[in-house]
């Protein structure tokens, strides 16, 4: 199998700054793109890397080895990445960085249950172990919690209608593949709908994965946990590839790096105003090159943001 394309690598390498010996922790380890990039500049320092595929962490060992032994893969969601690090001794680090795109193999392996492109078991967990997964929700979610995850996480216009045809067609038979649902969503959506570009079913696969992960309060988790363990002069740079994530991140890190002006202090001098603790390395978020959009199309959604801390 081919690694997984590392989206705007050079990018987070940049951002990152790294130090030969400072300590950096990846989020998300995936197929170990940005891992071995990170490795190959800290011979000096340690990597740790954090991921719930099995699968994901198998393959990347061996990458990382022919690179360096300074690494250390942990096997936690990255919610958790602060309390696990404590736990091992390590109580400040350099520089983290998180890749929030599903990993192409994990879409490209039918049996995963990822894509809607091919006909397999409903699944869409990262960690195997979880015993929630898309089948469980689409056979077990009322029409007010379907409804709810297809217009929060899917943004999807005909979230209603989608949920009332999955609650109808369960009377009769469960839904079990990602086939069955694609054709369900098919049923549901007009002709004109069909007719556009991109695949009709991309944003309620893309809410029933968010959901069976858990990926946006994961998200909030780490984003409101990774200012106690980052060094003064650390950095954090996070790469998103839909809209939901994108809006997190970006107001975690305004949070970060504005202060808003207060009533009580209209008449302070700018010198007199409180500091923001982070400062931002980019003003807009970074997106893919056109060299790299033409080498993969799933760089087109993707956005980069990094903020240091002061």
């Amino acid at each position: 199998m081919g690694f997984h394309y590392s989206v705007m690598l050079p990018e987070t390498i940049a951002l990152l700054d790294l130090k030969k010996d400072g300590v950096y922790v990846d989020l998300t380890l995936g197929r170990g793109g940005t891992s071995s990039a990170i490795l190959s500049h800290i011979p000096f320092g340690h990597l740790y890397s954090f991921d719930l595929d099995e699968e994901a962490i198998e393959e990347s060992q061996e990458r990382l080895a022919k690179v360096g032994n300074n690494f250390t893969i942990i096997h936690s969601n990255f919610r958790d990445f602060v309390p696990r690090l404590q736990e091992i001794g390590v109580h400040e680090v350099d520089g983290i960085t998180a890749d929030l795109g599903v990993s192409s193999p994990q879409f490209d392996e039918a049996e995963r249950g990822f894509s809607y492109r091919e006909d397999a078991p409903l699944d869409m967990r990262m960690n195997q172990e979880s015993p929630v997964s898309a089948d469980s929700i689409v056979n077990g979610y009322s029409y007010e919690q379907l409804r709810d995850i297809f217009e929060r996480y899917g943004e999807d216009p005909y979230a209603k209608a989608i949920a009332a045809a999955i609650v109808k067609q369960r009377e009769t038979s469960p839904i079990h593949t990602t086939g069955e649902l694609v054709a369900l969503i098919k049923r549901v959506k007009p002709a004109r709908e069909l007719k556009k570009k991109g695949h009709p079913a991309k944003q309620i696969f893309q809410a029933l994965r968010i959901e069976v992960n858990q990926e946006m309060d994961n998200l909030r988790i780490m984003l409101d946990s990774f200012d106690s363990i980052l060094k003064p002069g650390g950095r954090i740079a996070i790469l998103t590839f839909q809209s939901l994530e994108d809006r997190m991140v970006k107001d975690k890190f305004r949070s970060l790096t504005v202060v808003e002006g207060s009533r009580e202090g209209p008449d302070l001098l700018p010198s007199e105003l409180p500091e923001a603790p982070y400062v931002a390395l980019t003003r807009k978020p970074i997106t893919a090159s056109e060299e790299e959009l033409a080498e993969n199309h799933r760089s087109k959604s993707a956005k980069l943001r990094a903020i240091q801390k002061k």
